[in-house]
């Protein structure tokens, strides 16, 4: 038996919209969604579950071995602003912020955390999404600090 890499690292990643504008109405954000899993598709990254809000985007995945959390973002951001852009699905230019969160997620919580993502819409009646970010930072023992956040 020859020795392959594998690995199964899922991987919650939330990053948001260029100042936090809210730049994605609802239309918008279900084009946007079904370009990134198509997309994660394409560069070989297993995608469960993304939800694009106005201002971020959630996405679960499983990390393959060829790619660091870095260059997954680079890609999803990247390939994702691009084509929103060049499609044109909203008045203006689109643009993400830069910065990320990436949280690792035990393979028993994964369908806990596939339900969180897909019911952001209800999450966001109750708190804001600064609350939430800062939620995430505190939960993983991350140290949060303001002024890095914008």
């Amino acid at each position: 038996m020859s020795t392959h890499s594998f690995s199964r690292l899922w991987t919650h990643l939330i990053w948001e919209t260029f100042a936090r504008e809210p730049m994605l109405d609802k239309r918008a954000a279900a084009k946007a969604s079904a370009f990134l899993k198509e997309y994660s598709l394409q560069k070989g990254i297993y995608m469960k579950i993304n939800y694009f809000n106005a201002d971020h985007t959630h996405a679960l995945i499983d990390l393959p071995t060829r790619y660091s959390v870095e260059d997954v973002i680079k890609l999803f951001k990247g390939g994702s602003s691009y084509w929103i852009n060049h499609e044109r699905i909203i008045k203006g230019r689109f643009a993400w912020g830069l910065g990320y969160g990436a949280f690792s997620v035990s393979h028993s919580d994964v369908s806990r955390v596939a339900r969180y993502i897909a019911n952001q819409e209800e999450h966001h009646r109750k708190r804001s999404y600064s609350e939430e970010y800062r939620m995430f930072v505190r939960r993983y023992g991350l140290e949060w600090r303001a002024e890095e956040n914008h």
